[in-house]
This record gives C-alpha cells, structure tokens and sequence, in this order.
C-alpha cells in the first residue's frame, strides 16, 4: 500500500466518520455545556481542588460556538452566581463568584464585605460544609456563612496566619462590568488583583459537582460531593 491509498483509506474509515461527532461533541462543549477540573483551593469550601464541576453554558445567552458573539440573550449574571470567566489580565480561565454587579461599589475591612455601603451579615457555618477539608486547613481557617444582600448566601472562609489583601476599596464596578471573588478569601487571585471581568468574558454558570476525588488521599472519590448541587 503506498502512501496515496494509505492517506485515502485513513481519510475514508477514521477521519471523515469521527469529524462531524467531534465537530459537534466541540461545539456543544463551546456552547451549551461543560465541564470543568478545578485544580486549586481559591473556592474553599465550597469546591474544593479535585472537583469537577458542571457548567450551564446557556444560563445567560446562547453563543455562536468557539467564540463571544451573541446569538440569544436572556439574562445576566446574578450576585452570588458561581461563574467561568476568563481573567482580563491573561485570559486564564477561572471559577469565581460574582460579587459586584454594574453600579455596585464594593470594599472589605479585614474580610468583611460592605456592599453598597451596608456591611454583610455572617453566621456560623455548620461543621458538615467542611467535611471534605482536611485536618491541616481547618486548623489553620476560620469559617462563615455570608449574607448577601438579596437573600443569598453561601460558605467563605479566611486564613489568618496567610499574608493577603483583606481591605480594599471602596470601589465602584462599571457599567458592563463584574467584579470576581474566590469564596477563599485570602487565597485568592481575583478582581481584588485583576480588576473588573467584562460581561462578555463571562461563560456560564457552575451549577453542580459531577465527580470529586482527593488529591491528598490517592484520589480517593469524595462519594457525597458526586452530583451535588452549589450554592
């Protein structure tokens, strides 16, 4: 067989048969839906390194695949949401939580958020939320459950011994703009570093945990984070 009929039959059995499936398997994970490994701790405790996480990519709009044109708009993100956006300092593609919407003015005082110049409210989290954390970050952390205004709320945590960037602000998020915390306050690089994410650079929203493993243990599965919802 020479080269030419080798090419040909390759072409004819394997490639032409598997294009249009990848093609489309591409487009919808471009489009509709994702997923997502998470590889570090900036979302402590409320998804932890080594989970995969579920992302509705039609939570907000519908997008012509491979790119950040618009086809359909519905909604914009909500404060609280669990999003994937790429950071405007390097494109590198994060999960973070939208904490700022246009027009809102942000600042923390040693961890503590005031939004619009109403200061959050936070309570004790219970044990169970930091189940999966080990014996070694809890020790060095201090949790909460912060109250957004609107209702929502959700797990953050503070690591007291860490240098980190605990008082900013205020500071006022533009129009069109978003402004990006990890739940791990003082382990994360997000709006506090980067500045504002554009509207556009926002992908979807991360509704759930579809697997999680432990990286410290072998890979251990994590069984009662397997198709958990996040709030």
């Amino acid at each position: 067989m020479n080269l030419r009929t080798l090419s040909a039959t390759l072409w004819r059995e394997w490639i032409r048969p598997l294009a249009l499936p990848f093609l489309l398997i591409t487009a919808g994970k471009s489009a509709i839906a994702d997923i997502n490994y998470v590889p570090t701790g900036s979302m402590q405790p409320t998804i932890l390194c080594g989970d995969v996480v579920f992302i509705n990519k039609l939570a907000y709009d519908l997008r012509v695949p491979f790119t950040f044109s618009r086809l359909v708009h519905w909604a914009e993100p909500a404060r609280g949401d669990i999003v994937v956006c790429f950071s405007p300092q390097d494109g590198t593609r994060l999960v973070k939580r939208v904490m700022g919407l246009p027009g809102d003015t942000l600042e923390m005082r040693d961890d503590v958020l005031f939004l619009n110049g109403v200061r959050q409210s936070y309570a004790a989290l219970p044990p169970v939320v930091t189940r999966d954390l080990s014996s070694a970050e809890k020790a060095g952390a201090v949790f909460a459950r912060e109250s957004l205004a609107g209702g929502r709320s959700h797990a953050v945590m503070a690591l007291p011994a860490r240098p980190a960037l605990r008082t900013f602000g205020p500071t006022r998020v533009p129009e069109g703009g978003y402004f990006m915390m990890g739940d791990n306050r003082d382990n994360s690089h997000d709006s506090r570093f980067f500045g504002f994410v554009p509207r556009r650079a926002i992908v979807g929203e991360v509704k759930s945990v579809i697997v999680s493993a432990d990286l410290d243990r072998w890979l251990r599965p994590r069984f009662a984070r397997t198709l958990s919802r996040l709030e």
